[in-house]
């Protein structure tokens, strides 16, 4: 078992621009580690349902005391750590910009670099720091070489944004998108492989898959998918928006040649951070979104010529990991499937209730989706927030209809109880 003084230096190792912040609060980082100690004998899945020990973990968020935020699936709230460190950094880039920014900060970058590598799984030369999941997904989508005829594999459910730049892709260069329209849930990974692999032919070069859909939270079997389509010579590109620091896998499992995932959901690294996977092999052929001076030089860091951005949001995901590593991603995980068993369990039999989401472990975690038999999913989210202040977010997309409910560690099983409350109440009465 680690000592606390071992804990603590880990802790405050250096990340970026180690001179100008301490990583991580030394009190807060005790506290963590204290609570952490009294549940060590516990399994992942035993301390999910430990309220002693999220309590403490809950402390960390600044999160309203007059709202319940059930909407974590569009980004996340950061714990105090986390805005206290780029609140600091931007105060000092502050005092002389392209000083701080260009001669310390951007020094910080390749130390953020090994540290996402190593949450991820693979190399720091397969990592790139950006600004979100879209921004990472659309380098890959355009910088593909796709000529005309080619054909890329894909769904009607997967992001809108990633949608429409395989659709400007296939107005500018003429290439074949085929799509699977999914009916979710699925509980089956055969029947996933199947819908993707009998659109496969001797045209495709991409297979698209969305390891968690947004919608819903349906997980898919990305491994198993991507297996069939390497066998075939097909290029694999995941998007892992939901997935990176909410499940407990390393990239290189997913056997995703390309992949992108916000920082700023899971993880709960600052507004506006993200991150691109490249497999090392597949670095030099694939086109930058922003030009630099050799488009086709075998450097992951040609992909972060943006220009001049927020130096503070990139230095502070240090702390998103360090917070990220004191829970322990698998012990994560099994909290936020707890949070979303824990209402879903309470109202899936109740009359005119349907979740749209399995309860399996393999096909879904924090994420959920339900309906109201009459009911359209804008209505049942104003009155959830009108009537409870329970911040939900509606949803109307292909094959879906129902509202989307995301807990995160910060959430209480008293702020789970009165979303119970509210749609026991809609089972049993009608609004106009």
């Amino acid at each position: 078992m680690r000592t606390r003084r071992d804990f603590l230096r880990k802790v405050g190792a250096a990340t970026g621009a180690a001179t100008l912040l301490p990583t991580f609060n030394p009190l807060k980082a005790q506290d963590i580690l204290l609570a952490g100690e009294q549940i060590a004998h516990l399994s992942p899945l035993q301390a999910a349902s430990d309220e002693d020990y999220w309590a403490s973990i809950q402390q960390a968020y600044t999160a309203s005391t007059t709202i319940i935020n059930l909407n974590n699936g569009g980004v996340s709230p950061q714990p105090t750590i986390v805005q206290e460190a780029q609140d600091r950094y931007t105060r000092i880039a502050n005092e002389a910009p392209s000083y701080y920014m260009w001669r310390i900060m951007d020094q910080g970058r390749e130390p953020i670099r090994s540290k996402l590598a190593d949450l991820a799984g693979c190399s720091p030369e397969e990592i790139a720091v950006n600004r979100n999941a879209t921004e990472a997904l659309a380098t890959i989508i355009f910088g593909l070489t796709l000529r005309k005829g080619d054909e890329v594999v894909l769904t009607r459910q997967d992001y809108p944004n990633m949608i429409q730049a395989w659709k400007q892709r296939e107005i500018r260069d003429e290439i074949k998108l085929k799509w699977i329209n999914l009916d979710l849930p699925i509980e089956s990974d055969e029947v996933f492989v199947q819908k993707f692999t009998e659109q496969f032919t001797a045209k495709t070069k991409v297979v698209y898959i969305t390891h968690m859909i947004n919608w819903t939270g349906q997980i898919l079997p990305v491994r198993k998918i991507a297996d069939v389509a390497h066998a075939r010579g097909i290029e694999v590109v995941v998007d892992a928006a939901h997935t990176f620091a909410h499940l407990d896998y390393k990239l290189p499992d997913l056997g995703a040649d390309y992949a992108g995932t916000s920082l700023h959901k899971w993880l709960c690294a600052p507004f506006g951070s993200g991150m691109l996977y490249v497999k090392k092999e597949k670095v030099k052929g694939l086109y930058p979104l922003f030009p630099n001076v050799d488009p086709r030089i075998d450097d992951i860091r040609k992909f972060e010529v943006l220009g001049t951005r927020s130096f503070a949001i990139e230095q502070a995901i240090g702390q998103a990991i360090n917070f990220q590593n004191a829970i322990g991603t698998k012990r994560k995980e099994e909290r936020l499937r707890y949070l979303k068993n824990y209402w879903c369990d309470k109202v899936k039999d109740l009359p005119r209730i349907k979740l749209n989401t399995s309860l399996k472990p393999e096909y879904s975690c924090a994420l959920a989706n339900f309906t109201v038999e009459g009911m359209e999913p804008g209505a049942i989210e104003s009155f959830l927030f009108n009537k409870y202040k329970i911040h939900t977010s509606p949803i109307v997309w292909e094959n879906i209809k129902g509202v989307r409910v995301t807990p995160h560690v910060y959430t209480t099983l008293k702020d789970l109880d009165r979303l119970v409350e509210a749609i026991t109440y809609l089972s049993k009465n009608k609004i106009s």
